[in-house]
């Protein structure tokens, strides 16, 4: 620890350091410029004298601070998670970060980090903050045998493999936004620091004059293909570092994570905070065949992944191992629909409810279409942006402009591809309700084109139910019913259905949540 925190607290302050370091060569006298390193290290090693913790029978206490001292006390209870993180060098020194996770959004400096502990500390410290979760229930100790610490972490370990990263999954990492969210702040710091001037006098760019169209198009290309391959590398490197060696493991009571290739990382989440999982399909992955998988829970992150980009098969096999037990038997995946069912559309109320529910899993269960009143609205949405663009070039062109005729096939373009879009986002537009018998019932609702999200939600996690109506929606016959939840991202929304059936979906899922007698 007296080296962790010193290093820690040197690289937080590079930039300063390195202005002092510049100072003082210029003024003839380096040795000054050590006296800010001296101050940084002198300051991280006073961490180590006034930072402590305790774990009582109720709370859990760290005390820290050096001129103002401050005291961040967590009941046992509240505890959800436990966060185990060890970057490069606590993992070169055998040491590791504890975080406990308690629900609540705090700031950068409230969280509850236990830094640079013994790793092999780390396993009972992990059994003593989760015992409120039942999976280390303590048993009968025999104080003539010796200790075990690695008891614990065995625990943890314990339990079914629902998932586990494979090499090939990175050709998917180019399919999400990482890379260019890695590249993107690197370029901005060269243009800042003066990159683009340099481009802007080489003599490549001074003579651009002088050559000809197909010189200048030629460089534009191997711009792009090298920018695009810089955001490519990015995104695997990025998805290597953070997700190799991952597994998932359930052991009925915790899901306990294990990735990462320089840092690793463990998480550990209490299973009786779960209220179900969402199934994440951007249109890249999706036309991959692709997806990542998130979980739903009662004070966690709305965002928390269980598996990054993988094939889609082995998404929905994850999802349906972590839902197995918490899920009831369905109809048979080969029973026929009635003929009655078969023959009215889907969008009515009664045959959507009669019709069978196919699918092996609850990634695959065949949704609710929402009927042709939600597809006309997603034709109406999209034709507003492609009329905004022909009234403007239609006022450009009556007010003396003379655009170009090739412009004019700009809209018609524009046109299509927006109707492309409006016929995907109804593509993707539906429901389900699982009845349970001998667990609880599920809500399945799905929405998105360029981020479609298929969120499967337990009705005992919903506290409330709303149903709302734009002006639109109301001439149109639909509605929104949003399911309210404490978990995940708090609400869950069924989209443009009709609303003659808004009260028949809330009695599904809720039998009484009408309120009616």
């Amino acid at each position: 620890m007296l080296l962790v925190y010193p290093v820690n607290e040197i690289m937080k302050y590079i930039p300063v350091l390195l202005g002092s370091i510049i100072v003082g060569t210029t003024s003839g006298n380096p040795l000054w410029s050590l006296i800010p390193v001296a101050l940084v290290a002198a300051f991280g090693i006073a961490r180590w004298f006034t930072t402590s913790y305790r774990i009582d029978a109720d709370h859990v206490q760290l005390r820290s601070g050096i001129v103002a001292r401050r005291t961040l006390s967590v009941p046992r209870p509240r505890i959800r998670s436990v966060d185990v993180e060890a970057d490069l060098l606590h993992r070169i020194l055998g040491l590791a970060v504890l975080a406990i996770g308690t629900g609540k959004q705090t700031d950068k400096g409230e969280e509850f980090k236990l830094d640079a502990l013994d790793t092999s500390q780390i396993p009972a410290l992990r059994a003593e903050l989760l015992s409120h979760t039942g999976q280390y229930a303590p048993g009968p100790v025999d104080e003539a045998a010796p200790p075990q610490v690695s008891r614990p972490d065995a625990l943890a370990e314990a339990g079914v493999e629902i998932g586990h990263w494979r090499a090939g999954w990175v050709r998917y990492a180019p399919l999400s936004l990482t890379g260019l969210a890695v590249v993107a702040p690197i370029a901005g710091l060269g243009a800042q620091y003066g990159m683009i001037d340099v481009l802007s006098k080489s003599a490549v760019v001074q003579h651009l004059d002088d050559d000809t169209a197909a010189i200048v198009a030629i460089t534009v290309a191997g711009l792009t293909i090298l920018t695009l391959a810089l955001v490519n590398l990015a995104a695997c490197a990025q998805y290597l570092a953070t997700w190799f060696g991952l597994r998932v493991l359930d052991n009925g009571t915790t899901l306990h994570l294990r990735h990462g290739l320089f840092t690793t990382r463990q998480i550990t989440l209490d299973l009786a905070r779960f209220r179900g999982a969402t199934l994440n399909e951007p249109l890249l992955l999706r036309a991959a065949r692709a997806a990542q998988l998130e979980m739903i829970m009662t004070g966690e992150n709305p965002r928390q992944k269980i598996l990054p980009q993988a094939p889609r098969v082995a998404v929905e096999r994850t999802l349906d191992e972590l839902l197995r037990s918490r899920r009831s038997p369905r109809a048979d995946a080969s029973s026929a629909p009635s003929s009655a069912a078969a023959a009215a559309p889907a969008w009515d109320s009664a045959a959507a409810a009669a019709q069978p529910i196919t699918g092996s899993a609850l990634g695959t269960v065949d949704l609710r279409e929402h009927g042709p009143a939600a597809r006309r609205r997603r034709y109406t949405r999209a034709a507003w942006p492609v009329g905004i663009v022909v009234v403007a070039m239609a006022g450009f062109a009556l007010t003396g402009g003379d655009p170009p005729p090739w412009t004019w096939t700009f809209p018609v373009v524009f046109a299509v591809v927006m109707a492309l879009l409006a016929e995907d986002r109804y593509r993707g537009l539906g429901h389900q309700v699982l009845p349970g018998t001998t667990g609880p019932t599920w809500l399945i609702t799905r929405r998105g084109s360029l981020d479609r999200n298929r969120d499967c939600l337990e009705a005992p996690g919903i506290i409330g139910w709303t149903v709302r109506q734009t002006f639109w929606q109301r001439r149109a016959g639909l509605a929104t019913v949003v399911a309210a939840t404490a978990a995940g991202k708090k609400s869950y929304l069924v989209v443009d259905i009709p609303i003659d059936q808004a009260a028949a979906l809330i009695e599904e899922v809720t039998p009484g949540g009408l309120g009616r007698r």
